[in-house]
């Protein structure tokens, strides 16, 4: 099997005439897309209904190309959309294909890409146990699929989650169901804590004895280095997506991580450059990050309000939501080192990374 990754950017939520013009070329194939990444210029919360609108504009586009329903091509590919493109982050999506082929053996592991998709879970399932396992299943029904035997070869898991709406919330009161909580952007945390927990589980980063309820948002010492989860009211399953490197693909590109300890760790984004073997060391005119296909990160502000023993203001504030504030100042340290504004920065990393620091995945050409 063969991966492939393309990079469009977008004039607004809606528009995806880059990939209808790729595909038209024959750049990319529309029967080998497997899944679609993206930043949207939302606000990143609750009603952000920018990542649905990319969502419903890319199924269409795929449907008709294909001659399908929207629905079946919901069934069959993966979409993951962050709203928020603070500062000078660009609106982008990131195409990943899967090309099927007999496998000629190099002795390189090079990326290798799975997905899966979770049944739908009732509301009351939402942020508990059943949700971890859930996403844990998931997470080894893709790396199976990607041909990812070690877990150690997994270096990003993306999963999608549902959060709890409104009318989700009537829905299970009125069969007497006990909810986790009613809130819908305290649902979306408890997804994504869920969600961090799951891929721990299945990746062995965490033992069996530490995956339970009663740790969620209070042992975050324990978190997953590898996850990256977000939640929207736009999806009713969680989507799973699994890169890593894999002896079994023949692809042109490989993919590496590193976790970063807080919000200024730029020594994590060069160490992973250096993984890749890209060597540009305070120096973003480098040749070699054209190499770069792609850039995932994760972050979250520091829960202490501070960084470094400095204060931060990011929790306070009343007019810009914390995680705005964070993906605007990381995503700009990540820019400032690849020389590139279209980077994938989700907020709201618990349980994701270090406490008051994230993750950085780059995905660039084999050197």
């Amino acid at each position: 099997m063969r991966a492939s990754v393309h990079r469009f950017t977008m004039r607004d939520p809606g528009d995806v005439s880059e990939l209808a013009a790729a595909i038209n070329a024959g750049k990319v194939n529309p029967f080998h897309i497997v899944a679609v990444l993206g930043k949207t210029e939302g606000n990143g919360l609750v009603n952000d209904f920018t990542r649905g609108y990319l969502t419903q504009s890319l199924k269409l586009l795929l449907a008709e190309t294909l001659g399908a329903t929207m629905e079946a091509i919901g069934e069959k590919v993966i979409f993951v959309f962050s709203g928020g493109t603070e500062g000078v982050l660009t609106p982008h999506y990131v195409v990943f294909s899967v090309a099927p082929g007999e496998h000629v053996s190099t002795g390189k592991k090079t990326l290798a890409v799975g997905t899966a998709f979770t049944p739908v879970l009732k509301p009351e399932d939402l942020g508990r146990m059943a949700h971890v396992n859930s996403i844990a299943d998931a997470v080894r029904a893709a790396m199976a699929q990607a041909r990812i035997a070690d877990a150690g070869d997994v270096h990003f898991v993306q999963v999608k989650g549902p959060c709890v709406t409104t009318e989700r919330a009537a829905e299970a009161r009125a069969r007497g169901a006990q909810l986790i909580t009613a809130d819908p952007n305290k649902s979306m945390a408890y997804t994504r804590v869920a969600g961090a927990f799951g891929v721990a589980a299945a990746l062995g980063e965490l033992p069996p004895e530490k995956i339970r309820e009663d740790a969620f948002f209070s042992r975050l010492d324990w978190f997953s280095e590898r996850a990256s989860i977000s939640s929207g009211v736009e999806v009713a399953v969680n989507e799973v997506m699994v890169l890593g490197n894999s002896a079994a693909w023949n692809s042109d590109y490989v993919i590496a991580h590193r976790p970063m300890v807080d919000a200024l760790d730029v020594n994590a984004i060069y160490a992973v450059l250096q993984d890749l073997g890209i060597h540009a060391l305070g120096d973003n005119t480098a040749p070699a990050l054209g190499r770069i296909a792609c850039a995932m990160v994760k972050c979250e502000p520091d829960a202490s309000g501070y960084v470094r023993g400095q204060r931060h203001t990011m929790w306070q504030d009343g007019d810009i939501n914390a995680q705005r504030h964070i993906r605007g100042a990381v995503g700009g340290l990540v820019a400032g080192v690849i020389a590139d504004t279209r980077i994938f920065v989700s907020g709201g990393a618990e349980h994701q990374g270090p406490p008051g620091g994230g993750m950085i995945a780059l995905v660039a050409k084999a050197a």
